[in-house]
């Protein structure tokens, strides 16, 4: 195998899991009538990576890709990002993963999946991603990062990838971490575990310092969507982060405390990226040694520019009006709205039109 390096300070923060190349339609409707596909690239913990690196966070990537152009593109971005991925391995057999996305529009095709629908197809079955091994922690620039990390992110969509992928997670989450923190994002992802058994997911969540995930889909793969329940059932992380959709999140401590933070007004332009960016502003929040209601806020801010952009990625506004927006009362706060045009908010004299609300 070789590695790509990017150059870069050393890294505070690890995100390992699969990224793929990624086919978006011209047009709603069943993939038959599709003449055209954009192509880009995607993946949870490189979202992630990509946005702790824009809050000014060091970040590695953890992976492999294929020998081929896919790989070579998504190395490129997450570069350009300013991510390191001096640790990705390129593997000369297994390709780089691929999924397509289907949107539904408003015709009659017997296909069709109806206006506001989506449907992600995989195309991930023997990837170079989905051959990471517990023999990863052997490579020396693996190890030299995880040395140095102050912290590692890990999601449950790369246990549902192979076995050789779980036992990875189990090998990371055993291994002495001394003062590094492990998360762990729970990113169910029904499709793939329809061959393997979502049992594995609690005992790996549970040997985390700090767990995120959406109510929602917690219902869905561990029975449960009530923080109190959730905490119950994960009695050992420091930290649990249950993410009520569109509305709150809510920090529960391993001591009993809690905090609840109101998500922004937020006018939606595409949600995708959006968990992953509150997940990066949380973190990042985290390792600045923030309290937990500005660690929640700056996950929401995170979140908002990641919903008012027509991409994965969103950029936040300028220091001071996010440092503002994090000292502001709960009324302020209440009151703030983000749109794709920019920050209507009593801390702000004027509407603020960022760049980087909106996208890039």
């Amino acid at each position: 195998m070789t590695a790509v390096r990017a150059a870069g300070t050393a890294a505070q923060a690890l995100c390992l899991g699969e990224s793929m190349a990624v086919l978006l339609p011209d047009r709603p409707g069943p993939l038959e009538t599709v003449h055209g596909f954009r192509s880009t690239v995607g993946g949870a913990e490189s979202n992630v990576a990509c946005a702790l690196a824009a809050l000014g966070i060091p970040t590695a990537w953890l992976s492999r890709v294929g020998a081929d152009g896919f790989g070579r593109r998504l190395l490129g971005e997450l570069a350009a990002h300013g991510v390191d991925t001096s640790a990705v391995a390129v593997d000369p057999d297994r390709p780089t993963g691929l999924y397509v996305k289907e949107t539904g529009g408003a015709d009659e095709h017997p296909h069709d999946l109806g206006s506001g629908n989506s449907r992600l197809h995989y195309y991930r079955t023997g990837s170079a991603a989905a051959a990471l091994g517990p023999e990863l922690l052997d490579d020396p620039t693996t190890a030299a990062l995880l040395a140095g990390a102050r912290l590692l992110h890990l999601s449950g969509i790369t246990a549902a990838l192979s076995d050789s992928c779980l036992a990875l997670l189990r090998a990371l989450l055993a291994a002495p971490r001394g003062e590094r923190l492990v998360s762990f994002d729970l990113n169910w992802r029904p499709a793939l575990w329809r061959q393997r058994d979502p049992a594995v997911l609690p005992a790996l969540l549970d040997a985390a310092d700090l767990v995120l995930l959406g109510s929602d889909e917690a219902e869905q793969a561990l029975g449960t969507g009530a923080p109190q329940a959730l905490r119950a059932l994960l009695p050992s992380p420091a930290t649990l982060v249950v993410k009520e959709a569109g509305r709150s999140a809510t920090a529960l401590d391993r001591d009993g405390r809690q905090v609840t933070e109101p998500a922004l007004r937020v006018e939606v332009v595409e949600p995708t990226g959006a968990g992953d960016a509150f997940a990066a502003g949380y973190l990042a929040g985290t390792l600045r040694g923030l309290d937990q209601r500005r660690r929640l806020r700056l996950g929401h801010l995170a979140a908002a520019a990641t919903l008012t952009s027509p991409g994965d990625q969103g950029t936040l506004p300028p220091p001071a009006l996010v440092a503002a927006l994090l000292a502001a009362d709960q009324a302020q706060w209440a009151a703030t709205r983000i749109t794709a045009d920019g920050i209507d908010s009593p801390v702000a004299p004027l509407p603020h039109n960022s760049p980087g609300i909106g996208g890039r």
